[in-house]
């Protein structure tokens, strides 16, 4: 919005020429996206906290020791990934160009994503259904917008050229393509795997928060290099029309998460729920897909993939050999039965965070 209100009137004073470039755009939606976090959210969480929306601590027969960690806990408002979600669309809205279809693409998925999650949470807090919504309705959302999210890449115009391409991090060139609707289950692959994958993490104070705006903000910086063709030609990686401006959804994504952290962090005052959790993490997956980066999102999520395959192994080895092996998952769980104070644990997961986002940029050179 302010790039068209501002940018054609560069000729009645140089200074609006600055709405053209990216970074500009980007450092502005991502400040935007934090203030709105920080001011909105105490009178959101208020609201929350009125409606009676708060978080339930599981307590049983297999979760005492988890209900010792967490007790303190309940009655804590949940469903904050409101406040994220609104910071990110205000902010995209205004600084975007939102007629980029990328921008587009990647808005819808995180409100569909966000939808499924609000109704998620809804029918557990107000008692409508202990467990929410059933599994499979929630995954059959996932591969629906998973599908569409294909089917777009491979018959819009601007990346049919390339959907069918894949890339391998450290490799040059692409090791897959034109692999034509077989695109179309790794796209789905991604999408549901990333978007369970945050929610997984959404375990500790300020775990997934502060991961996810790490993740997101090294995704600006892809969305950068890819979207600039001189940057592009110098690191030889396919410069993708269109890409730059999901440097400012990203960076949106990156400031809305740092806001939502100010009110998350232990102890939190609010947490972020399925709405926050399935949008964000569908959001990273729909960024890593349209980048044609799918393979990099394992690097640069590596906390998130790490917390997803330790609950994997956990199901597989319990029902294939009767034992766990780990004390609880995901993982972060299994360090808090070794009485490590969860704020050590968080940083601990944010530092290895800040690593993989840094593996997963050098990945772009090293090759």
């Amino acid at each position: 919005m302010l790039y068209h209100i501002f940018f054609p009137l560069r000729d009645l004073w140089f200074g609006f020429n600055i709405f053209r470039y990216i970074t500009f755009r980007a450092a502005g939606g991502a400040l935007t996206a934090f203030l709105i976090a920080v001011v909105f959210g105490r009178p959101l969480i208020a609201k929350l906290r009125e409606m009676k929306v708060g978080e339930k601590i599981r307590n049983g027969k297999h979760y005492e020791d988890l209900y010792r960690h967490h007790r303190a806990k309940e009655g804590t408002p949940t469903m904050g990934g409101l406040i994220i979600l609104l910071a990110v669309m205000i902010s995209t809205v205004l600084w975007a160009r939102l007629e980029t279809p990328q921008v587009l693409v990647i808005v819808l998925s995180s409100l569909w994503l966000g939808a499924i999650g609000f109704v998620d949470d809804w029918i557990k807090l107000k008692g409508v259904g202990r467990r929410g919504l059933p599994g499979r309705v929630k995954l059959a959302g996932q591969l629906t917008l998973g599908l569409a999210l294909g089917l777009f890449l491979i018959h819009h115009p601007e990346t049919s050229g390339y959907a069918g391409h894949l890339w391998v991090p450290f490799y040059k060139h692409a090791v897959l393509e034109n692999i034509g609707l077989l695109s179309i289950p790794l796209v789905i692959l991604v999408l549901v795997g990333s978007t369970n994958a945050v929610n997984l993490t959404d375990g500790l104070d300020g775990l997934a928060a502060g991961c996810l705006a790490i993740a997101a903000l090294a995704f600006a910086g892809l969305a950068y290099l890819i979207g600039h063709i001189e940057f592009a030609g110098y690191l030889q990686v396919l410069y993708i029309p269109g890409a730059a401006e999901l440097t400012i959804f990203c960076a949106a994504l990156g400031g809305a998460g740092f806001g939502f952290l100010w009110f998350n962090a232990y102890p939190a005052e609010v947490f972020m729920g399925d709405t926050g959790a399935l949008a964000c993490g569908g959001a990273i997956g729909t960024a890593a897909v349209l980048l044609k980066k799918e393979l990099f999102l394992l690097l640069i999520g590596g906390v998130f993939v790490i917390e997803a395959v330790s609950v994997i192994l956990q199901v597989a080895s319990f029902r294939l050999r009767g034992k766990r092996i780990f004390r609880m998952a995901p993982l972060h769980h299994h360090f808090q039965m070794l009485n490590i104070p969860e704020t050590k644990i968080t940083v601990r997961f944010w530092i290895c965070a800040v690593i993989s986002a840094l593996i997963g940029l050098g990945a772009l050179k090293m090759r």
